[in-house]
């Protein structure tokens, strides 16, 4: 079940243990939980938490999780915007949490905050914050996400000229988050559809000038799951945490085959 469709009805906690350092504010967080061994229907439960505004919502689950609920479930690795392990949706839109800054989300002075925590829709809720992510590196490792050569292997590296490399450069910034993925209606209502992610990564080997897989990656997502799903409603774009032009690079994808021409 994706934990994204509840009542909001709400549990508080009481918060006094977390810390407060000097300059903080309180911020409402709402969280929507979901335990499969206790819970029918996810449901949101509610926690004060001290903040300074350069804190990141990461932090503010970490101090719950360590202050006031150690049951609370939710991925985290790197905490830098790298690993992509954070995805979720924060006030309704998909954002890594290690990146969404306090001060960001501030309400106009004298009115209250209250920030909302709910896993990215579309994967299977496993436990609160964390999703299955099966399907979704399902799709990634069906449009061979690797470098294909055939033929004997070269004696040296594989050379390429900067222009070759910049014509792929922006789909190698993908950390797999599922961020776009997750952001996509199509998605959302047909878990079969290969996702914006499975297309950028795709994109990133077929336009690589040192790759001989293209047509075998072209001809995977000509199918009917593939990319002429893709609604362009720049969901995934709008959603990247890495900037990437998503939608574009899609777009790009299509035109390859219709043209068939790399």
């Amino acid at each position: 079940m994706t934990a994204t469709t509840a009542e909001p009805t709400t549990g508080s906690h009481d918060t006094s243990q977390i810390p407060a350092p000097e300059g903080s504010v309180t911020i409402t967080v709402k969280i929507l939980r979901f335990n499969p061994e206790l819970d029918t229907d996810p449901h949101w439960e509610s926690y004060d938490v001290p903040a300074l505004p350069t804190d990141r919502v990461l932090n503010l689950l970490t101090n719950i999780k360590s202050y006031v609920d150690g049951t609370l479930s939710f991925r985290r690795s790197c905490a830098h915007g790298i690993c992509g392990s954070d995805a979720m949706q924060i006030n309704g839109i998909n954002r890594l949490a290690c990146k969404v800054l306090v001060k960001d989300l501030l309400a106009k002075k004298g009115k209250p905050t209250t920030v909302s925590v709910a896993p990215i829709k579309g994967l299977t809720t496993m436990k609160d914050l964390y999703v299955d992510m099966e399907p979704f590196f399902e799709a990634y490792r069906a449009v061979k996400p690797y470098l294909i050569a055939y033929g004997n292997e070269p004696t040296r590296e594989r050379i390429q000229s900067a222009a070759d490399r910049e014509r792929f450069d922006d789909t190698t910034k993908c950390i797999l988050c599922a961020a776009c993925t997750s952001s996509c209606p199509v998605y959302w209502s047909d878990g079969s559809y290969f996702g914006p992610a499975a297309i950028v990564n795709a994109h990133r080997f077929i336009f690589d000038s040192r790759d001989e897989g293209s047509e075998e990656r072209l001809d995977i997502l000509n199918d009917a799951e593939g990319v002429w799903r893709c609604r362009t409603t720049f969901n995934c774009t709008d959603a990247c945490p890495r900037g990437i032009q998503v939608t574009k690079a899609i777009q790009e994808v299509k035109r390859a085959l219709m043209f068939k021409r790399v």
